[in-house]
């Protein structure tokens, strides 16, 4: 019989949240891009590993400014929030080779967004049949590669294609 171990999910399933005070899109730029898992930088945006993801490759294009609802950035700042998510699309689809992508936000707590004071975007590689019996049954994701290995792998693929 095989065992497939995702322990990282463990704290998503408890509802627990790592102790930290403040906002932590706003703190994750201060720390080191490896320990806070921000795959790259640019201008007015970074694009940062989602803790718990919903699938390999789950990442989040997130504004430094600290606004509720994209509305609330300036244009230099939404030109710069697609261009880089189209660019990580684009680096994505390279190392997965996904069928597709959800891409998305969550504007405000009854729309389902976990962290709702501080806008970002969502991008999720979809592969035909990712939503297996895993999930259906048993509420739980398969994740088929650690946070780490995505992470140095995405972040190698930004700093050669900037």
């Amino acid at each position: 019989m095989d065992h497939l171990y995702t322990p990282w999910r463990m704290a998503y399933i408890r509802g627990e949240k790592k102790p930290e005070s403040g906002c932590i899109f706003c703190s994750a730029p201060d720390r080191d891009d490896s320990e806070s898992l921000i795959v790259g930088r640019s201008q007015y945006v970074y694009v940062i590993m989602n803790l718990f993801p919903y699938n390999n490759g789950h990442v989040m294009v997130v504004p430094y400014d600290h606004v509720s609802s994209q509305e609330q950035l300036a244009e230099s700042a939404l030109l710069d929030l697609m261009l880089t998510a189209n660019r990580m699309l684009a680096m994505l689809r390279e190392l997965y080779n996904p069928a597709a992508f959800n891409v998305g936000a969550n504007i405000g707590q009854a729309a389902g967004a976990g962290i709702a004071e501080h806008f970002h975007l969502h991008l999720v590689p979809r592969w035909n049949g990712d939503a297996n019996f895993m999930t259906v049954v048993s509420e739980t994701r398969v994740i088929p590669d650690t946070l780490e290995n995505t992470w140095r792998e995405l972040h190698e693929r930004w700093n050669i294609s900037g």
